[in-house]
């Protein structure tokens, strides 16, 4: 309402920018975990068709940035020992064996096993060993697609820098042996990795089996005389059987006169190892750090998750039957309703509503209902809406001009001029149907009724922002307003449409102006003040709707940190009785849990399913998601049968989750930064287009 106002401050832009990414981070780390790299074997991935025939015949290190050419072979009298899957718990047993008789190997890591055990890398590389990625989760990169593959190599390199400040061109990857067995699914994947080696095997000794110390020895022995890069397991399951093989393995072959050594010495070629950058350095060491924790977070996730969907059943199992209950019981008359039409002060207060005031007044003036006084405060307009209120030569319409000061400045002083027993507040841009103020008055005629809350629902309803918001009105506000009248604890008169008594008002000393929500705070002091606060949904009032998603999140901020502006103001009707007992206890536990820790959490069924979308094949996520929107699409139906309102705008329903709740749910984590960030904000003035087109045209013979 007041002019002077600013912008979120940029600290609170980036704390959501770091949640985000917390989030990303959290979201590869959970990927990386629950994948399938636990797998022992080699032999479970599905066979495409045989890879190039030069290939298959050739030597199993392979220049995979050039032209598909048969790979080298190790020379005569040469073995390079290698290990896949680690490093894990038998990495420092293979690594004693080694140091023991002096071998240098090669060991192919996967990411997240080096995120979990960066010092085992260390110490690799500190006894002359060589390096090699093995995908950071040790899923076939055949069956992906190319950005994962990225995402896979990338991730592993970053964390092998970090661990060792090295990187490395060595790749093997996942589920391949021998050259021999190289399908095209693998000759894609080559390709696609670019500059790296692809190491894969002269002899697979196929440990994951577990077919005993012997066996694996024998299979890891070359021909006589012949050079062999061997395959073995340090990592993914138990491997004390390959650390018993290597005992007698390794002497024997050097008494043969076998030379053992790493990949790239076997195949004369320089280290494979090279410095790493600061940056691969610093994205490897946030990397370690997100899987370390998500090890923290995957039950928190799955605990949360499971709450997540207890609130939504819960809110559903609410406001459903209350709902209809208010709708069933038509509500006892109030003794003397039918005559009781007490003099009504109806206060405008406006600031720069120059486009849309014209039609809220004449829509005011054109109510059904005898002794109706109309009062417009113009708030220190910078356009025309004084002289358009003016120009329309109303007999019941005053105007009253005032500096700039805020909407609770203006609602008071228009109070503190209004000659009725019952005061309407209306926001500058809300349109009233004929019958609104009759239908809000009646209620009052029970001396225990304070205040009446109407129906407010969206006038310009054309466009996609427009038709999302028609649904929030319809399924969210109404939906709740219904089940707080039915127990008693409305928590807000929506400054758009509400009926005040004036002794209400007095006793609660006019409408504050230390929070940004001054309806909700407005209503809440009602209600303790010991007055019934009711709802009509047949008193409809159409207001104009913020028209782009810039204008939609401020207003959206405004009001999510004015409630809980509201709710901490308030926080001591939960030990109070009366009416204020039934606001705190019922109230304001149902905003806690619904309207802050509900969009706190729920971004968790989204972020699940983008994991399920991109990283997993799991239809269990799938099916909760849909069966979240069709929930969601039959309260929608239910809402607007209520209201009487056509469902042809429930199309955009699920477009209405995958955008609009997302925005929703980060305006709340915006407004709870600020709370707890002690940010102070001002109104946002929304800028009006004045398109009402759901809403009627006033009726002038009657104005």
């Amino acid at each position: 309402m007041t002019r002077h106002h600013r912008s979120t401050p940029p600290r609170v832009h980036w704390v959501l920018l770091s949640l985000v990414l917390v989030l990303l981070a959290v979201l590869m780390a959970v990927y990386a975990v629950t994948s399938g790299r636990r797998g022992d074997g080699h032999g479970v991935a599905s066979p495409g068709a045989p890879g190039p025939a030069a290939l298959r015949s050739g030597g199993p290190v392979i220049d995979a940035g050039g032209p598909l050419t048969p790979g080298a072979r190790p020379a005569p009298g040469t073995v390079a020992l290698t290990f896949d899957d680690g490093p894990g718990p038998d990495t420092a047993a293979v690594l004693d064996v080694l140091r023991r008789y002096g071998v240098h190997a090669t060991f192919f890591v996967v990411g997240a096993n080096v995120a979990q055990h960066p010092d085992l890398l260390r110490r690799i590389v500190a006894d002359g060993n060589e390096i090699g990625l093995h995908t950071f989760t040790h899923r076939d990169l055949g069956e992906m697609p190319a950005w994962q593959e990225r995402l896979e190599l990338a991730q592993t390199q970053y964390v092998v820098a970090a661990a060792t400040g090295r990187t490395t061109n060595l790749l093997r990857l996942p589920y391949s042996s021998t050259p021999d067995s190289i399908d095209t699914d693998q000759v894609t994947a080559m390709t696609r990795a670019g500059n790296f080696r692809v190491v894969l095997a002269d002899l697979d000794t196929r440990d994951w089996t577990r077919p005993g110390a012997a066996a694996i020895a024998a299979a890891a022995t070359p021909k006589p005389g012949a050079g062999a890069i061997v395959l073995m397991h340090d990592g993914g399951g138990d491997r004390s059987q390959t650390v018993q093989a290597l005992t007698t393995l390794i002497p024997a072959l050097q008494a043969r006169g076998y030379r053992f050594t790493t990949v790239t010495g076997a195949i004369g070629v320089p280290d494979a190892m090279r410095p790493a950058g600061f940056g691969d350095r610093a994205r490897g060491w946030i990397t370690i750090g997100a899987v370390r924790a998500s090890h923290v977070l995957m039950p928190a996730l799955t605990v949360l998750t499971i709450v997540v969907t207890i609130l939504c059943l819960l809110r559903v199992a609410l406001v459903v039957p209350f709902a209809r209950r208010h709708h069933r019981s038509a509500r006892r008359p109030v003794p003397g309703a039918g005559t009781y039409t007490p003099r009504v002060s109806v206060i405008i207060p406006a600031y720069n509503e120059e486009v849309g005031i014209a039609a809220a007044v004449r829509s005011v003036a054109a109510s059904r209902y005898p002794a109706l006084d109309i009062i417009v405060v113009d708030d220190g307009s910078t356009d025309e809406t004084a002289r358009v209120v003016a120009d329309l030569a109303l007999a019941a319409v005053r105007v009253i001009r005032q500096h700039n000061q805020g909407k609770s400045a203006a609602l008071n002083t228009g109070i503190a001029a209004a000659r009725g027993e019952i005061l309407v507040l209306v926001d500058g841009d809300t349109v009233f149907a004929p019958d609104t103020i009759r239908l809000l008055v009646r209620d009052l005629a029970d001396p225990a009724v304070g205040a009446v809350s109407g129906n407010t629902k969206v006038g310009n309803r054309r466009g996609l922002i427009g038709k999302w918001q028609h649904i929030e009105y319809v399924l969210g506000f109404n939906l709740d307003r219904r089940m707080f009248d039915v127990l008693q604890c409305m928590p807000t008169v929506p400054g758009a449409i509400g009926a005040f008594r004036r002794t209400a008002l007095q006793a609660v000393g006019g409408v504050p102006s230390d929070t940004l929500a001054e309806d909700t705070d407005l209503t809440m002091a009602v209600c303790r003040a010991g007055f019934l606060v009711r709802y009509e949904p047949d008193a409809i009032a159409w207001t104009e709707a913020p028209a782009t998603l810039g204008q939609l999140w401020r207003q959206r901020y405004r009001w999510c940190f004015g409630t809980l502006q509201a709710m901490w103001k308030h926080r001591r009707a939960v030990i109070q009785g009366g009416q204020a007992g039934k606001l705190g206890r019922r109230g304001l536990p149902y905003l806690l849990l619904f309207q802050v820790v509900l969009p706190v959490l729920a971004p968790l069924m989204d972020l699940l399913l983008i994991y399920q979308l991109f990283l997993r094949t799991e239809p269990a996520v799938f099916v909760a998601w849909i069966g979240f929107v069709l929930l969601q699409l039959l309260c929608t139906v239910f809402a607007f049968r209520l209201d009487r309102e056509s469902l042809r705008p429930l199309w955009v329903v699920l477009t209405q989750q995958v955008v609009y709740r997302q925005l929703m749910y980060l305006v709340v984590l915006q407004s709870i930064v600020s709370a707890l960030g002690g940010v102070r904000l001002r109104w946002h003035k929304l800028r009006r287009t004045g398109e009402m087109e759901a809403a009627p045209a006033p009726d002038a013979s009657t104005t």
